[in-house]
């Protein structure tokens, strides 16, 4: 228990400072994203993180006990991200704020609560891309279709350069329609430069199976009307990490108590805002240090920058306040005390002797128990 309230106290106290820095900056973007506590159906917490886009740090958490949806996993997000732009637009200018592709938080947007509210909503980049590839692949699976799996990654990095490039839709839409001159090897209305290798393409035919599956897909107007979202190009690539780096203080193989699971992850919060600006490691030259990293499903090698060593120096003060929280307690530990909701008080209600007595008949006699 004096754990618990200590590191709740000091992380309310440290997100404090960190909303203070961002009110002098004006407006600001916001990243959400969750993560459930367990894969599948089998879902008890739900924990909605949220990080200011320019400083990369960790603003707001939000957990959501799958008790409070009325058992339904399916609105816990939703709840969380509710619970965090409310709070977030009481302390903060929030200009933006930046989500999965979710439609339940979509339509709060488009129609719901916050259809005015002023915040502009916008979806993940690296998601969309994503979405649109598996479309293409489905296309791609389907008989005389084959040719399109050779064009996913290509296309999907044209969405890239158009949402990067474009400041408005009709701009995003002039460009975007280009790709489906290109994969028939017409360039007149291409952006690009002059092609190298053009022999080694393969190229759709206008009038085949293949080209039309794509046109229906490019062309699509219910996913054009969500492209709007795309063109400010973010990424919640860096609430992915942080949600990875929760594994260290709260494992998916491991079920904790509500009061636990929430310090669990206050705790993670600490830590990744206390190191997110860590420097890089250097070599002796001076040279920064790089560490190779495969990636086995596509068989492609890539790099990533080595940080210095993690310093941990905000630990000795939690501890401190755990302390001078016992010993300025006069009472002992508290017992523990389930919620009234608790699963382990839904069964069936235990009797007292003295009801079993008068009600239970022996096997061979029919009488009840001797009390004496």
């Amino acid at each position: 228990a004096y754990c618990v309230d200590a590191i709740k106290d000091f992380w309310e106290k440290k997100r404090g400072d960190i909303i203070q820095q961002l009110q002098s900056k004006g407006p600001v973007v916001i990243l959400g994203d969750s993560r459930m506590d367990s894969p599948g159906f089998s879902v008890q917490y739900c924990t909605y993180s949220a990080i200011e886009n320019d400083s990369k740090k960790v603003v707001n958490l939000v957990n959501i006990d799958q008790r409070e949806t009325q058992i339904n996993s399916l609105v816990m997000e939703k709840m969380g991200f509710i619970k965090t732009l409310d709070r977030l637009t009481k302390e903060l200018q929030v200009l933006e704020i930046c989500t999965d592709v979710r439609p339940q938080i979509s339509a709060l947007f488009n129609e719901g609560k916050y259809k005015d509210c002023g915040v502009i909503h916008t979806l993940d980049m690296w998601h969309g891309a994503k979405s649109l590839g598996k479309k293409i692949h489905m296309a791609g699976q389907q008989k005389g279709c084959s040719l399109l799996l050779h064009w996913t990654k290509h296309i999907c990095n044209h969405f890239w350069h158009c949402c990067k490039t474009a400041d408005n839709f009709n701009s995003f839409l002039d460009l975007w329609i280009s790709i489906l001159h290109h994969v028939v090897g017409e360039h007149s209305e291409c952006h690009h430069g002059p092609l190298v290798e053009t022999s080694a393409k393969v190229w759709l035919q206008k009038n085949s199976l293949a080209y039309q599956k794509l046109r229906e897909i490019v062309l699509d107007s219910r996913w054009l009307k969500t492209v709007h979202k795309y063109l400010h190009f973010r990424s919640t690539a860096d609430l992915e990490s942080f949600h990875n780096h929760i594994l260290m203080y709260a494992g998916k193989r491991y079920s904790f108590s509500p009061p636990v699971h929430s310090a669990r992850t206050m705790l993670a919060a600490l830590d990744y805002n206390h190191h997110v600006d860590r420097p890089a490691k250097r070599k002796a030259d001076g040279s920064i240090q790089y560490c190779k990293l495969l990636n086995k499903k596509y068989k492609k090698w890539s790099l990533y920058t080595l940080k210095v060593e993690k310093d941990y120096r905000y630990i000795s003060d939690i501890q401190a306040a755990i302390l001078q929280r016992r010993l300025s307690s006069r009472v002992g530990l508290p017992r523990r005390t389930p919620r009234p909701d608790d699963p382990h008080n839904l069964g069936v209600p235990v009797p007292t002797t003295q009801q079993l007595l008068h009600e239970q008949a022996g096997r061979q006699t029919g009488c009840t128990l001797p009390q004496h």
